[in-house]
């Protein structure tokens, strides 16, 4: 308090000097002037040069002038020693807040950028720290955490065209139109750069003046240089992921040689079609190409479906004459040895071999006949006939169709009298078998 007792401008003794002095030395004090007029600027000056002189200890000389006037403001008059004191006690708290205000906190999310006299110091991660203050060192918060993004071609909709940006010339000189978007954020790392020795978040805020106008130049160079080396078939209907992927790392080597720090997260080629004023015209040749290939594909599953089949079919065709090979060829060796066998017998007995072949064919023959033959040379005059087998074994058989002759066979025109029906072949075998009958009886 004394302190700025000392400075205090309602002291009425501002800007009137000594007022223990005569009335000769005091200019307010002169007849015909007034004691409680304004007072002079220049006395005013010149008190506050005594009072600084006297805080730093310097004396004042000239009799009364200066602190040697009666004590003002109820009483009270500084002391050198005092003020002092509270001129250190200022300057220590001046600096120990100047110290406290390097105290900064960097969020999640954010790194912290330290520069000395506007020069690259350090970067820091999230959390508190604590930097030499103001203008000595200075930080700056850099958003890493955030993606940004940017459109080429159109603002805010596919409809708002920019046709300027999105005009693009393709390597068979035809103009389409591009539209696509840029998805970008800064390097999260702190490894510093080996040609700038610095981090990618203090390039991204000293190598470029306007870093997002160079993303969007990068991409407009990327773009037209990937189009332009492809054709416009390509680029309408083919390649549109592999230019965007080629897009994407050409924008990464220009922002590299530029220092940006940037790294480029995605490519996404929203559109890409021709000029509206050839749209017509390509929309006929599209639909001609789409009908193309949904013949194509027609075509392609109709001979998926048939080839297999007829492959299935040919291998069955295979299989079953084959097998018919090989029962043909089994069914013939199997005649031909029993033919040798057969032979073999007769030349050792001949009449035993015809006879027991003559029993062998009848069994064949009277197999599925229901004739009844008796034998009475030696019988008796009653015979027990099984009627009821008789009838069931007659019910349980079918007529065999006779075998078809040949057409080139000369007895095919008497077939309709040799062998009208089954029916009237079963009655001429039978005829055929009373006769044998009656030949055995009579030898």
């Amino acid at each position: 308090m004394r302190f700025f007792n000392l400075f205090n401008l309602n002291d009425p003794g501002w800007g009137r000097g000594n007022q223990n002095n005569n009335d000769s030395e005091d200019p307010s004090k002169r007849p015909g002037r007034p004691n409680d007029g304004p007072p002079d600027l220049d006395q005013v000056w010149n008190d506050f040069n005594k009072r600084v002189k006297n805080i730093f200890g310097k004396k004042q000389g000239g009799g009364n002038n200066g602190f040697n006037r009666p004590p003002q403001n109820n009483g009270f008059s500084p002391s050198p020693k005092a003020t002092r004191l509270g001129i250190i006690f200022i300057l220590i708290a001046v600096v120990a807040l100047w110290l406290v205000s390097g105290f900064y906190i960097v969020r999640e999310g954010y790194v912290g950028v330290v520069t000395q006299f506007g020069r690259y110091q350090t970067t820091v991660l999230p959390g508190m720290h604590w930097h030499l203050p103001t203008p000595i060192q200075t930080v700056e918060k850099v958003d890493i955490a955030n993606v940004r993004s940017f459109t080429f071609g159109y603002k805010t909709d596919l409809n708002n065209k920019v046709p300027a940006e999105s005009l693009m010339l393709t390597e068979d000189e035809n103009i389409v139109e591009v539209q696509f978007a840029v998805h970008y954020r800064l390097k999260s790392e702190l490894t510093p750069n080996e040609a700038t020795q610095r981090s990618p978040a203090a390039d991204f805020l000293f190598s470029m003046v306007n870093p997002t106008e160079a993303v969007r130049q990068s991409g407009e160079t990327a773009m037209r240089e990937i189009v332009g080396k492809e054709s416009m078939n390509n680029i309408l209907y083919e390649s549109r992921t592999a230019a965007a992927n080629n897009v994407m790392k050409l924008m990464q080597q220009i922002l590299n040689r530029y220092r940006s720090g940037i790294e480029v997260t995605s490519v996404a080629i929203q559109n890409v079609q021709p000029p509206e004023q050839v749209q017509a015209a390509f929309e006929d040749a599209i639909k001609a190409g789409q009908d193309n290939e949904r013949q194509k594909n027609e075509g392609n599953a109709y001979a998926s479906k048939v080839i297999p089949e007829a492959r299935g079919r040919a291998s069955r065709l295979i299989q079953n004459a084959e097998a018919y090979r090989e029962a043909i060829v089994t069914q013939a060796r199997g005649l031909a040895s029993r033919f040798e066998s057969i032979q073999t017998e007769y030349a050792k007995a001949p009449e035993i071999t015809r006879e027991r072949i003559y029993i062998s064919t009848l069994r064949e023959v009277f197999e599925n006949t229901s004739k009844v033959l008796l034998d009475t040379k030696d019988g008796n005059n009653m015979m027990y006939l099984p009627i009821d087998k008789i009838l069931e074994g007659q019910s349980g058989q079918t007529p065999r169709p006779a075998p078809r002759k040949p057409a080139n066979d000369p007895s095919s025109s008497n077939a309709a009298t040799d062998n009208p029906s089954p029916v009237n072949n079963t009655a001429t075998r039978s005829n055929d078998r009373l006769s044998r009958d009656n030949f055995d009886r009579s030898r």
